[in-house]
C-alpha cells in the first residue's frame, strides 16, 4: 500500500510543519517539492527558548493497514538523525516513533511496526507498541538535542 509516492505533481498541501514556536521556540522547518519531484523537509534547529524540534506530518483519512508489517520509506538524508511517528487515530495524544540514521545516500529506510514505541512529548510511555492496525498520520522529525541545519529527501513511503 502506498501512503504518499512524491512526484513534480504531488499535492503536498496536506503536508504541515510543527516547530517548537508552538512552545516558544525558534526553529524553522519547510517542506515543498524539489526540482526531481521528491519532498523536501529542510530547515534549522534552534535551541533557544527551551526549542529543539522541527516536524512535517501528513494526515489522512484512516487506513486499514492489518494485512502489512513495516514501512519502507525511500529517502536521502543528511547523515544526521531523524524519528519517524505515526498515529492510529489523529485523536491519540500520543505518537508511535523510531529514531533512524540516514547516510548521506539514497536508502530505503525499513521499519516493522513492532518496533515503533509510543512516546509524548519525547518521552516513552508505559505501553504496547504500535499495534500496525490502522493509520491516519505520518511524520518526520529532527530533534538532535543540538542547533542544527538539516535536510531530508522524501520519495516514497509505502508499506509492505
Amino acid at each position: 500500500m502506498t501512503i504518499f509516492d512524491f512526484t513534480e505533481k504531488s499535492d503536498c498541501t496536506k503536508w504541515r510543519i510543527v516547530d517548537d514556536v508552538v512552545m516558544g521556540g525558534n526553529s524553522n522547518g519547510n517542506f515543498s517539492l524539489n526540482n526531481a519531484g521528491n519532498g523536501l523537509f529542510t530547515g534549522y534547529v534552534s535551541l533557544e527558548n527551551n526549542g529543539g524540534f522541527s516536524m512535517v506530518q501528513y494526515l489522512f483519512n484512516v487506513k486499514d493497514i492489518s494485512g502489512f508489517s513495516k514501512v519502507c520509506i525511500k529517502l536521502k538524508g543528511d547523515r544526521k538523525t531523524y524519528q519517524f511517528r505515526v498515529k492510529s487515530s489523529n485523536d491519540e495524544y500520543h505518537s508511535y516513533v523510531v529514531h533512524f540514521e540516514t547516510s548521506g545516500d539514497w536508502e530505503t529506510i525499513e521499519i516493522p511496526f513492532n518496533t515503533m514505541y509510543p512516546s509524548f512529548r519525547g518521552r516513552k510511555l508505559n505501553a504496547p507498541n504500535f499495534p500496525g492496525k490502522q493509520l491516519e498520520m505520518i511524520a518526520f522529525l529532527i530533534g538532535n538535542k543540538r542547533a542544527e541545519d538539516f535536510k531530508l529527501e522524501i520519495d516514497s513511503i509505502i508499506l509492505k
